[in-house]
């Protein structure tokens, strides 16, 4: 039986962690006849680097990272590589649709109205390709909510949403409403509630949507890891079919010839 294993990066907050270990037992609960386990690449216990020789069976390892960035396309990769070479790594999470339908709900549970400017504001990365993803989950959030909406970062990335803050402040909207684009509490959602918004939303948290969408980056991940080993079986079937066929003709060209 395959096992899910949930990787997050890892936080300092207990509360953080507390998210984490609920959104694990919500996933649970939607396959009840599927192991699924929790880890982290850093700070936070148990690690990814430790569980992952203890698990039996094949693996699909979901990262709880809603862009790309370092921890997708170097750190959990190397850690795998080294600790369980043979599991698999789904995508990150975002951007989906799906979580644009959880920000819209966050966003009305805090109060959004109808005029408020929307900041959705990340973390942040060093890596363009995770801006980019980030910058995509503030467009299906804009066609969810039928208005734009501007993405920011709370550490490295432009535009920072002090300057967003700022920009937006200069328009006609009333009230700047800051949509928590982090997975759960801890050290940049604290930075979010002081950045001066009129409003700022939860985080994602444990949400059946979120539930949804890691079993939707599993069950993509194995379909992709079948459909590649399926590709490689053909391709080594056909280059045994045509190396007997050269064999066959070589040794039919080669054979002597009776003359007498």
């Amino acid at each position: 039986m395959t096992t899910l294993v949930l990787a997050g990066h890892g936080t300092r907050s207990a509360k953080g962690e507390e998210t984490i270990t609920g959104l694990r037992d919500l996933v649970r609960q939607l396959r009840p006849g599927i192991r699924v386990e929790k880890a982290f690449l850093e700070i936070s216990s148990p690690l990814l680097a430790d569980v992952l020789p203890t698990l039996p069976g094949p693996v699909v390892v979901v990262p709880l990272l809603l862009a790309g960035g370092y921890h997708v396309h170097i750190d959990l990769p190397s850690v795998v590589a080294e600790a369980r070479p043979d599991a698999i790594v789904a995508a990150p999470l975002g951007p989906h649709p799906l979580l644009a339908a959880i920000l819209a709900r966050r966003l009305a549970a805090a109060g959004l109205r109808a005029a408020d400017s929307v900041i959705l504001a990340a973390a942040g990365s060093s890596d363009p390709a995770a801006l980019a993803d980030v910058r995509a989950a503030a467009r299906l959030l804009a066609v969810r909510l039928a208005r734009p909406v501007t993405a920011a970062f709370a550490a490295a990335g432009s535009p920072s949403i002090a300057e967003a803050l700022d920009r937006l402040r200069s328009g006609p909207a009333p009230r700047i409403a800051v949509a928590s684009y982090l997975l759960a509490p801890g050290f940049f959602h604290d930075r979010l509630r002081e950045c001066g918004a009129d409003l700022v939303t939860a985080p994602l948290g444990v949400d059946a949507d979120l539930a949804a969408l890691v079993w939707a980056r599993f069950d993509r991940a194995r379909r992709a890891a079948a459909a590649d080993q399926a590709s490689r079986v053909v391709s080594s079937l056909s280059s045994r079919t045509i190396s007997s066929a050269l064999s066959s003709r070589d040794g039919r060209c080669s054979a002597p010839t009776n003359i007498s």
